[in-house]
């Protein structure tokens, strides 16, 4: 992933890399030390490392699910296109033939590699397997030359063709088909021709690749192969004619032929001259690889939001650990500083040490993120099914990228040097003889002045950029400006606030304003930028623990009598918030790590909740009491289909029948997030059929929902969309609205309307097709006269809605028409198990992304254990002298216990709190979760284990440290400082 990011990174990493390298070399003292260090602490040192190594595999496994979506989807373009890369659609009859002849001269053309004509139509097939009827209403029966099907492309590429063409009586099926009706080489299946069976022996079963798996449109497509003449004959003898498909592949590869998409594009128009507007002229692959980019950088971006917080988690860890080694050396520190060691070179010595454990963190990251993103992508594959329309998802194929390594590598190790940089400086700065004397450090109450002038020109100049960004909804300004603005200003209230007062003040109304901008601007969640998440939970964390932190004494306060008891359990409770209450920065930093991962694992929780609570009101707003949608092949259908449904054997079952016209094309974006055109599904519905479907914004005037379906039937510049109409991929927002204009094209005509959005509806599922189509095609429902107009005699009736007598199941009316309906490819879906269905899977993904983040929990509890190894060392002769006046050993191990407790339990809680308190703020603001009427839902089973899980797992970690704590032998703790 991120290609373009590549260089840059590499080339800034070469620069620290060398930097460090030339540091090492002429600075052997400090070069000295920093090894010494990391030779003496082997235990802490391993700690500091694995912290490292999740962080870079956090961040490797996000980018390499994204490598592997972005494969997933470019895999289509091999298995349903191959050296495919245009498609021309003409009309049945004399043009279609035409058509054909006029494109057959583009062979001599030098940026194209072959053109292959071919007849196609849709059928279905049945097959009797072991005593069983198996049916598929959704197969594509082809017409073509396999000798000229086989050399099709560049010499010597694959066109997924060969052999012999099926004789008389014979058909070739590619495997999908295959396994759908389970039959293999040699058995015999009945395929329904233009509404006529005929029975054939399958001669061979092909992979799917290629033009073996080649279709229309679809993922999936199951394909049959016909001897030459066969299809036409049938058509003739139903007085039919198949449809002409003209298929063109470009100079180049697979993929690479895609970059002569528009010149051949403009190629094919000027030889077919005034039939290009009889025809559609498709760029099938070219959609699938742009697909393939969005699709992979969506996702890749959605896992690398998640893993954000754990990698702030895993920063955060390495500048707690530096800031305890800092106060364990304090003497060191301050005597080779007294004796002329330049504040430069310890900086030096810290920079090397750190950067040492992060250079041996980075090949176990490695490898370790790759195995994260073989996980996800194994659990990933079985959620992408469960999204499928008749098993078109999108087929999960694990890959990895060199690009995405080095780039996972690159952003790892930098991340963990400029954490350990920045730390570096702040540890160095200190009082030479304070540290000499080992004396407690004392902050000065004002700041400098330069730091004064500075800090308060910065801030000035952030609330100035805050107002238009505020006033704008600029998603990530809107947050990070006036966060900025407080944080610089702080220096200056310094002068007239104490220093608790002051920081109290800023990280409250930070926190403040990070909870209350959704409300005061709810258009800031409208992006498919995951960045304004990332801002939001660490401003959220970073303000939350700062404001703990500072009143952890009134905080604490309830729990005065347990502390001043006089008792053992008493003095071990003291002990236990003493250490946390005198050390602010270091107990801030794990509350961080803690709340962080905590508040997204609770607002991830608190949404699949949401999704759960609001499914059936989701249900009832897409069906509008429909409860089928059938999708058929409108040429053999005809207005017999909808007749034998009124009246068929199946009738009794159905109350009503409502017919909905049906075209392809194209339309510009409404929400002006792309410039490309964008494949839709148009519909046109009967006047005054449907009523009861619901819309969450309606155009000023159209006073109730009635009244929108009524404007589109009288006039036709009206049309309705749903809310993920042009979504490619993150949160859904709010990016139109109606009376907000749209240009729908009919691609084979030409022929563009701009059309009036009327209203957005609150769930459009009833309206995309149930076939397969590509999950990039959006419907755009108008009224018949407006389709009319528009498509002209493309617009025919391909698909109905059904709604269902009481008593009748609709799975079970789904199989049965399915049955009677064989030779007019019916295709019957159950709208509200679909939805459920859907619903679930959605609720599943949500689980794999809380998998995905417990890395960075992992993270946290590390980070928790390395403090605890750390404050071992750190105290040990305050533990001697302790031990040596009569504390028991159980009591220094029981504070120790209770010390990474209390630290554990508040990052919980807070994280807790936080992640409620957020998703109910975005659920109330956000338009994400418009049509979710279930209520807000508090997912208590689920946190309170999520609580649980993470409060034993910190008990655990500290267990071993506490149990050294315990075992130190006073008499030589107190002798000897190491």
């Amino acid at each position: 992933m991120y290609p373009n990011l590549l260089a840059p990174l590499l080339i800034v990493l070469g620069l620290a890399l060398a930097a460090l390298v030339l540091v090492a070399v002429r600075q052997p003292v400090s070069r000295r030390l920093a090894f010494r260090q990391l030779a003496r602490r082997r235990t802490e040192a391993a700690l500091v490392i694995g912290g490292s190594v999740l962080g870079t595999a956090i961040i490797i496994g996000a980018l390499v699910v994204g490598d592997t979506l972005n494969f997933s989807v470019r895999q289509e373009a091999y298995r349903t296109l191959g050296p495919v890369d245009e498609r021309v659609v003409a009309p049945p009859g004399p043009a279609g033939r035409t058509v054909a002849e006029r494109l057959a001269a583009l062979s001599d053309d030098p940026d194209v590699d072959g053109v292959l004509s071919a007849q196609a139509a849709q059928a279905s097939a049945v097959s009797r397997s072991g005593g069983r009827t198996v049916a598929e209403p959704r197969v594509l029966a082809w017409q073509m030359d396999f000798d000229k099907a086989s050399g099709f492309g560049a010499a010597g590429g694959d066109s997924g063709i060969a052999g012999p063409n099926p004789k008389p009586g014979e058909v070739v099926i590619n495997a999908p088909l295959a396994q759908s009706l389970r039959v293999g080489a040699g058995d015999p299946i009945t395929l329904y021709l233009f509404g006529t069976p005929y029975t054939y022996r399958v001669d061979r079963v092909v992979a799917e690749q290629g033009l073996a798996g080649v279709g229309l449109g679809g993922r999936l497509n199951r394909d049959v192969f016909l001897a030459p003449a066969a299809l036409d004959s049938a058509a003739r003898a139903a007085g039919a004619e198949p449809r002409s498909v003209t298929f063109v592949s470009n100079r180049g590869g697979v993929e690479s032929g895609d970059a002569m998409t528009p010149q051949v594009t403009s190629d094919i128009r000027r030889a077919l001259g005034p039939l290009a507007s009889q025809t559609a002229i498709e760029t099938p692959k070219h959609t699938v690889l742009r697909d393939a980019r969005q699709a992979g950088d969506s996702l890749g971006a959605l896992f690398l939001m998640i893993g954000s917080f754990s990698i702030i988690a895993g920063a955060l860890l390495l500048v707690n650990i530096f800031v305890m080694l800092g106060e364990e050396r304090k003497a060191q520190m301050g005597m080779v500083r007294a004796i002329g060691m330049k504040r430069s070179r310890l900086v030096s010595s810290f920079t090397v040490e750190g950067a040492t454990y992060a250079l041996l963190s980075a090949v176990p990251g490695v490898a370790i993120g790759v195995a994260v993103g073989w996980g996800v992508a194994v659990v990933a594959a079985e959620i992408f099914s469960g999204w499928s329309v008749g098993g078109s998802s999108i087929r999960i194929a694990f890959d990895v990228t060199p690009t995405s390594l080095l780039n996972g590598l690159a952003m790892g190790l930098l991340v963990a040097f400029a954490a350990i940089l920045a730390t570096s400086v702040r540890i160095s700065r200190f009082n030479i003889i304070a540290a000499v004397r080992d004396l407690p450090t004392t902050a000065g109450r004002e700041p400098r002045r330069r730091l004064l002038v500075v800090s308060t020109v910065l801030a000035v100049l952030c609330a100035l950029t805050a107002v238009p960004a505020v006033a704008r909804s600029q998603p990530d300004a809107t947050y990070l400006m006036p966060a900025l603005a407080l944080a610089f200003a702080t220096p200056l209230l310094l002068r007239v606030l104490p220093r608790p007062t002051a920081t109290t003040l800023v990280a409250g109304t930070v926190l403040a304003w990070t909870l209350l901008a959704p409300v005061a601007r709810p258009g800031i969640f409208d992006t498919p930028s995951m960045s304004v998440y990332v801002i939001q939970g660490a401003l959220a964390a970073f303000s939350a623990v700062a404001l703990v932190s500072n009143n952890q004494k009134v905080l604490i306060r309830p729990a005065r009598r347990l502390l001043e008891r006089p008792s053992e359990s008493g003095l071990a409770a003291r002990l236990a918030v003493a250490y946390p209450l005198a050390k602010r920065f270091r107990t801030g930093a794990t509350l961080v790590m803690y709340t962080l991962i905590v508040l997204v694992l609770v607002l991830l929780t608190e949404i699949s909740g949401i999704l759960r609570a609001g499914v059936d009101g989701v249900v009832t707003d897409a069906t509008a009491g429909y409860s089928l949608r059938l999708d058929y092949n409108p040429q053999v259908a005809g207005e017999r289909l909808l007749a034998e449904l009124r009246s068929g054997p199946s009738a009794d079952g159905i109350a009503t029948v409502t017919p909905l016209l049906n075209a392809t094309g194209r339309a510009t974006d409404p929400g002006n997030r792309s410039t490309q055109p964008l494949d839709i599904a148009a519909v046109g519905v009967p006047e005054g059929a449907i009523t009861g479907i619901t819309f969450r914004e309606r155009l000023s005037g159209l006073p109730d929902d009635p009244a929108v379906w009524n404007a589109l039937a009288t006039d036709p510049r009206y049309v309705v969309v749903d809310g993920f109409f042009g979504s490619t991929g993150g949160p859904a927002g709010d990016y139109y609205d109606p009376g907000d204009t749209l240009t729908v094209t009919d691609p084979r005509t030409g022929r563009s309307e701009q059309k009036v959005i009327a209203g957005v509806l609150r769930n459009g599922m009833v309206f995309y097709p149930g076939t397969g189509a590509s999950s990039t095609t959006y419907p755009v429902v108008m009224g018949e006269r407006g389709m009319r107009e528009l498509f002209d005699d493309q617009a025919q009736n391909a698909s109905a809605l059904v709604s269902t007598r009481p008593g009748t199941s609709p799975d079970t009316l789904a199989t049965q028409l399915q049955g009677e309906q064989l030779s007019s490819s019916l295709v019957a879906t159950p709208i509200a198990s679909e939805i459920r269905h859907q619903f679930d899977s959605s609720t599943a993904f949500f689980r794999l992304m809380q998998g995905f983040l417990a890395l960075g929990l992992g993270v946290g509890i590390t980070g928790l254990g390395v403090v605890m190894v750390r404050a071992v060392r750190e105290r040990r002769r305050t533990i001697g002298i302790l031990r040596a006046l009569g504390f028991r050993a159980r009591t220094v191990q029981r504070s120790f216990l209770w010390e990474s407790a209390f630290v554990a339990a508040e990052g919980i809680v807070l994280g807790s709190l936080l992640g409620v308190l957020t998703t109910w703020l975005m659920y109330s603001n956000s338009a994400a979760f418009e049509g979710l009427e279930g209520g807000f839902p508090i997912e208590w089973t689920s946190i309170c284990t999520l609580a649980a899980a993470t409060f034993a797992a910190s008990l655990l970690a500290t267990a071993g440290p506490a149990h050294r704590a315990a075992a130190i032998r006073p008499a030589r703790a107190v002798r000897v400082a190491d």
